[in-house]
């Protein structure tokens, strides 16, 4: 390790009250997204706040103004952008190296139905963890890529490539919009580091995702089974039934990919909702149940074909039961389609920041894709970039009592800065 390296490292720790407390100002200002709308507008502008102190003058730009973002073939429509602007700042390089990209998204999900322990906005540090909505997923990433800049700005480092820091709206829900605007109005990019939480991971690619909205109707009343179709609660049952066999068909046929958990391609039920409750409802079956099934997807899975095996086995279950089924249930795709992606483990950017992390760490850093869709695959699938996921430890993510790791801050930060002047190359 050289001596700027040595200085860096120290600075960082320098550095840790300012981390800590921008982080918890971020936690503090809601930046909910509910499409169509969101929330992130004062989030952002305290980013771009952040930015200005550092002698840059961030680019705050509405995505309706990015020209080709509608023409886009991964554009996801019907979105209403008023008042949320992506953020965008360039510390310029003094030319003859590589630039990076430092990204993340500024929305959180909703807060969800489960009652939080510690208030979602109060950013409240217990035993060594800061708790909020988005501490984890993923304010933490935006305060890492701000420590980095500002590391770089109070050590007066000059560098030979460009650094960007931007960060982005409409990630949650599959949006991913604000990250194709990033690239259709960024120039000269040669690699993407989004700080999403990774457990200090470096994630090379993402898992994919499907969503869909399945809606089984049927007679509505006290069912007295005299030979009628099939009431809405059997035709649940029965559908249940086969979505244990779409699970063990996909498990069948797609071999484990890189990810370790028990269940490498989830098929998950996420919400199911039939009939009103309590007493001003009469005991009843229902009308119709909805049902939100979610599945991941590995790489050389594509929309048609994951598609068609959803509606081949509803084919089957009604084939199956053709008293209970007069036709296949109602099916809706409210969320995008979110192919998988990844680049290689050898690539240069992956081997640079688990070199950079040994450094920190002592040891290199384990490499895989990360467990879930994200907007990784816009940056490597559509616009041919090397990017990569690399951020804390934490939990709870989409879920009451988010929080992170707080000293991952700074071992994430050190490791960041680290990597961005030896990917960039030191002028001075």
């Amino acid at each position: 390790m050289n001596n700027i390296e040595k200085r860096i490292l120290q600075k960082v720790d320098e550095l840790d009250d300012y981390l800590t407390s921008t982080l918890q100002e971020l936690v503090k200002i809601p930046s909910i997204n509910h499409p169509p709308t969101g929330e992130e507008f004062e989030c952002q502008m305290a980013v771009a706040k952040h930015i200005r102190e550092l002698g840059i003058n961030p680019k705050v730009y509405n995505l309706d103004d990015v020209p080709g973002l509608k023409e886009h073939p991964s554009y996801w429509p019907g979105r209403d952008y008023t008042n949320r602007p992506n953020i965008y700042a360039k510390r310029r390089g003094t030319g003859g190296g590589k630039s990076i990209v430092l990204s993340g998204h500024i929305d959180t999900v909703p807060l969800g139905t489960k009652e939080w322990k510690y208030d979602p906005f109060g950013a409240e540090i217990v035993d060594g963890r800061l708790y909020g909505l988005g501490s984890y997923d993923m304010k933490a990433g935006t305060v890492i890529n701000l420590g980095v800049l500002r590391t770089i700005h109070e050590l007066g480092i000059e560098l030979k490539g460009d650094v960007n820091l931007e960060t982005v709206v409409d990630e949650e829900f599959g949006g991913v919009n604000g990250t194709i605007a990033g690239r259709l109005q960024g120039k000269n990019e040669n690699a993407i580091v989004i700080t999403e939480p990774t457990d200090l991971m470096i994630c090379n690619g993402n898992r994919g995702g499907q969503v869909a909205h399945i809606t089984l109707q049927g007679p509505e009343g006290i069912i007295f089974e005299k030979g009628e179709p099939g009431h809405v609660i059997r035709k649940l049952q029965h559908f249940l039934k086969w979505i244990d066999k779409f699970r063990e068909r996909r498990r069948a046929k797609i071999p484990e990919w890189k990810p370790g958990p028990l269940d490498p391609i989830p098929v998950l039920i996420t919400k199911i909702s039939s009939g009103g409750w309590g007493t001003n409802v009469p005991i009843t079956v229902p009308p119709d149940a909805k049902v939100e099934l979610y599945w991941q997807l590995v790489p050389g899975e594509e929309k048609e074909q994951v598609r068609r095996e959803l509606f081949d086995l509803l084919d089957e279950m009604v084939a199956d039961k053709p008293n209970d089924f007069t036709s296949i249930p109602k099916v809706e795709f409210p969320i995008r389609f979110m192919p998988a992606s990844e680049i290689p483990e050898n690539s240069p950017l992956v081997i640079e920041l688990n070199k950079q992390a040994k450094k920190v760490t002592g040891h290199l850093l384990h490499v895989e894709p990360i467990p879930s869709p994200s907007d990784l695959y816009v940056v490597q699938r559509d616009f041919n970039l090397p990017a990569i996921h690399f951020g804390v430890r934490g939990g709870n993510a989409h879920a009451a009592d988010e929080f992170i790791i707080l000293e991952d801050l700074i071992t994430a930060t050190k490791i960041m800065t680290l990597f961005v002047i030896n990917w960039c190359g030191i002028t001075n």
